[in-house]
């Protein structure tokens, strides 16, 4: 993609506000950020894309004077293969409006769940999300928005989304790249996918599908992690985890990954300084 961000390394980013921002709001926590030597932050639009005019400006102002790396999460009620019509809407409208407001905001990258199957066949529900998918890019190029949309590979076999299908749905489109949560692939096979060969895996398929330009603007999602044989559980703090985070870093170090990584953890900003601080020393 032309006229798009490139990211010179690898940034550790904080899923929403450091914990000790309090209510202090975005002012706070970009100075905790800059104090722990961290790199930026994914806004999590959880219930909806609510930010007023006078924070975009800030956090476009914030990130160009400090050099943070900006990222956003659309709300959690999507479905892109809802039986309801006017759910699949709501859901593109999502979307947009996640992304409308990253552009505002210089994003680099927005992220979401995109699709559940519903109990119907993976090849039916691809074709779904990806009519979806060119919807909502159409009304990006209408509107001039420039950020990467990635559907983010998910943590339930319930859930469109594991990461051979969005590698695939980015070969469609040229706006389009994985957001690759290693903590929900891990969760989603119950328990694989924790090895260094395994992690350079995908990343060695993603750069042999998609190209180097999609390792070198990656977006990931990392945390401690809860599951079943039913997948996903909830996120755990690494050390109370088997997540095998140390591999995985030294996995993206291997390949000279440059983009994102978006730490999920509860205790956000310890376990984003933890990953950091480990990557460094590598």
């Amino acid at each position: 993609m032309q006229n798009f961000y490139k990211p010179e390394k690898l940034h550790f980013l904080t899923a929403g506000m450091p914990l000790a921002t309090g209510k202090g709001g975005y002012k706070k926590a970009f100075e905790l950020l800059e104090e722990m030597n961290l790199d930026g932050m994914e806004v999590e639009f959880v219930h909806g894309v609510r930010m007023s005019d006078e924070n975009r400006q800030f956090l476009k102002e914030i990130s160009k004077e400090k050099n943070f790396l900006l990222t956003a999460h659309g709300p959690f009620y999507i479905n892109l293969n809802s039986k309801e019509e006017e759910k699949i809407d709501a859901s593109v409208q999502r979307i947009v409006e996640t992304a409308q407001a990253a552009n505002d905001f210089g994003g680099y990258s927005i992220t979401y769940h995109a699709a559940f199957y519903m109990g119907q066949d993976k090849e039916t529900v691809f074709q779904q999300v990806k009519t979806q998918t060119k919807k909502i890019l159409d009304t990006l190029e209408k509107y001039g928005i420039k950020v990467w949309v990635r559907p983010e590979t998910t943590g339930k076999p319930t859930q469109w989304g594991d990461y051979e299908e969005i590698i695939r749905l980015s070969k469609e489109f040229e706006q389009v790249l994985p957001c690759i949560d290693f903590s929900h692939i891990h969760a989603r096979t119950a328990g694989e996918y924790n090895t260094y060969d395994e992690f350079c895996k995908i990343l060695n398929k993603i750069g042999t599908e998609l190209g180097d330009y999609a390792l070198n603007n990656f977006h990931a999602h990392l945390a401690g992690i809860e599951y079943t044989q039913k997948g996903e559980k909830c996120h755990l703090i690494f050390e109370e985890s088997d997540m095998n985070y140390k591999d995985l870093l030294k996995a993206l170090k291997s390949f000279n990954v440059k983009g994102a990584l978006v730490c999920e953890s509860p205790n956000i900003e310890t376990d984003t300084k933890l990953l950091k601080d480990y990557y460094m020393s590598l």
